[in-house]
């Protein structure tokens, strides 16, 4: 076995009702806190009204920033870093699905450092953060259990991670009972990303014996249960799951990181601004029949998790049964989708694949296959 490392400081808040809390933890690190949300949904469904109030019940002062898109810019992070500073603010709360909470890991991070935040994506060290509180609405991104925020940055469309210690969460509330107000597509949508993100971490180069069985148990937990919060987004029990299953996926890919599959759909979201589990609906299944005979073992034991018949098979055959396992879940769950009907034309791949190489090499370089740029430019023509 090889040596490894595991860091995670983050105090995880897990369980129905645990939004009340939210007063009690954010004091411990601030006064006076901005509130980083979306533009509508927190508000509709008044969760936005009820974390400001549990705020204030521990003398809190709120200030709202309400303007975090689908996929994050790195404008939006200015943006939020100028209410910030304005108001005084010294604690961040990000509250609703993966977007909301990387834009405030974004905002906490740029408080602290000057300059534009796209070189520190892209590698330039930062020196801090202010606190982070992140709740999560959603069970996909797993962002409240690392030190990743995804942002785009809307000039050179370029979608990459801002990845640093100093923006681990200091309390991550998951809260399940927020998640059962989400609409179909955004279930299946977000449930999808963590299996990505279990999945990928589970057969990368980088994975470890303590990511790998978070990862496959996160597989098992997705494949039963996100068939189930999509066909009746009430039943609490399997809602309590997806969450679990979505922070170890958030868990995992901090520790063993990404690979192919969302090395290529970054640069798609980043270009069209596609919903990001969609995207990798469309690439995910192309990922593993191009890299399953490199990872036969691991390919098997997904396949198991995920409920797959493999008795008496051949390893190989085995391993193919995980793709068989995938595109029976995107059916259930209606994620059946091509990048072609996502947006992409064959005109784009020149600019997507030379974007995933200057962009996502790490998580191509990740991967239990290594592809050559013309294979990169076939994967993305085959997915159209």
């Amino acid at each position: 076995m090889a040596g490894f490392e595991y860091f995670l400081p983050i105090r995880l808040v897990f369980g129905c009702g645990k939004l009340s809390e939210l007063g009690k933890f954010t004091g411990r690190y601030g006064t006076k806190a901005l509130v980083v949300t979306g533009r509508t949904s927190a508000k509709k469904t008044g969760l936005l009204e009820r974390a400001v109030d549990y705020l204030r019940q521990e003398n809190i002062d709120s200030v709202i920033f309400d303007k975090v898109e689908e996929n994050p810019l790195t404008t939006t992070v200015e943006e939020g870093v100028k209410t910030l500073k304005s108001a005084g603010c010294d604690v961040v709360v990000g509250l609703g699905g993966g977007s909301a909470v990387d834009a405030a890991k974004g905002i906490a991070f740029s408080a602290v450092n000057p300059g534009d935040i796209s070189e520190y994506i892209f590698g330039k060290q930062g020196k801090g953060a202010l606190p982070l509180i992140a709740v999560t609405t959603t069970a996909g991104t797993g962002t409240e259990g690392n030190s990743l925020a995804v942002l785009t940055n809307p000039e050179t469309k370029d979608k990459k991670s801002l990845k640093s210690p100093f923006i681990y969460p200091k309390v991550s509330i998951v809260d399940p009972e927020l998640m059962k107000t989400l609409p179909k597509p955004l279930i299946a949508a977000t449930g999808f990303d963590a299996l990505c993100h279990a999945i990928e971490a589970y057969v990368s180069r980088r994975s470890n014996p303590l990511s790998d069985m978070m990862a496959i148990k996160a597989i098992e937990i997705i494949s039963c249960n996100l068939p189930k919060v999509y066909q009746n987004s009430q039943d609490m029990n399997a809602w309590e799951n997806m969450a679990l299953a979505s922070t170890l996926g958030g868990m995992v890919i901090d520790i063993a990181g990404v690979a192919l599959a969302h090395g290529l759909e970054h640069s798609v979201s980043g270009l069209l601004n596609v919903r990001h589990g969609e995207g990798l609906a469309a690439l995910l299944v192309t990922f593993m029949e191009y890299s399953y005979q490199d990872g036969v073992e691991k390919f098997s034991n997904i396949a198991k998790a995920m409920g797959e018949e493999v008795h008496g098979l051949s390893g190989m055959e085995a391993a193919r049964k995980s793709i068989d396992a995938v595109k029976k879940l995107l059916s259930t769950i209606g994620m059946n989708v091509t990048l072609g009907q996502l947006g992409v034309k064959e005109e784009h791949v020149d600019w997507l694949t030379a974007n995933c190489l200057r962009t996502m090499s790490y998580a191509i370089l990740n991967s239990p296959r290594v592809p050559e740029i013309y294979e990169i430019e076939q994967l993305f023509l085959k997915c159209i």
